[in-house]
């Protein structure tokens, strides 16, 4: 099972950080990850991942992640091995009850489905976009309980 989780966060990376339009180029994408795979199971993880296409500001059609109006690509983009020893969790910042949490392009979704399911008593629900997190949390909790809650939770958070 690890395996396809590797690959799909390399999918992830691979679609966050290049214009990909066709199967084909994701196929070969991820083989020069070292993911050799078939069409048909490319497209069960993209359908798992719930991957669509959207036009780009070139005007092609290329794959994008979940919950994005105006996908934001990764301007100089680095291989996906590099880029995931780098963990996803950049930042949190609090307002109130309302914490703002940064991640790097394409880690959004994961690690907000990972706070949901963990069902953390400081926090009542979260909202993922493509590189950020809005997280709300109960009336009385501290920022320093949600951010031990969170530290078990988010991978390399501090």
């Amino acid at each position: 099972m690890r395996i396809k989780k590797d690959r799909l966060e390399t999918l992830r990376m691979i679609i966050s950080s290049r214009e990909m339009g066709s199967q084909e180029e994701l196929l070969a994408a991820l083989q020069e990850e070292g993911f050799k795979l078939t069409q048909a199971t490319l497209s069960r993880d993209l359908k798992q991942l719930k991957v669509a296409k959207a036009a780009s500001m070139g005007g092609n059609y290329v794959y994008v992640l979940p919950n994005v109006a105006m996908y934001k690509r990764v301007s100089s983009p680095a291989q996906v091995k590099e880029m995931m020893q780098v963990p996803g969790f950049l930042s949190i910042n609090f307002s109130g009850n309302i914490g703002v949490i940064k991640t790097r392009p394409g880690y959004a979704s994961s690690i907000a489905y990972n706070i949901d399911a963990s069902n953390i008593p400081y926090i009542l629900g979260t909202i993922a976009g493509d590189d950020t997190i809005l997280i709300v949390c109960t009336e009385n909790s501290s920022e320093h309980d949600v951010v031990a809650a969170l530290s078990k939770v988010v991978p390399n958070m501090v």
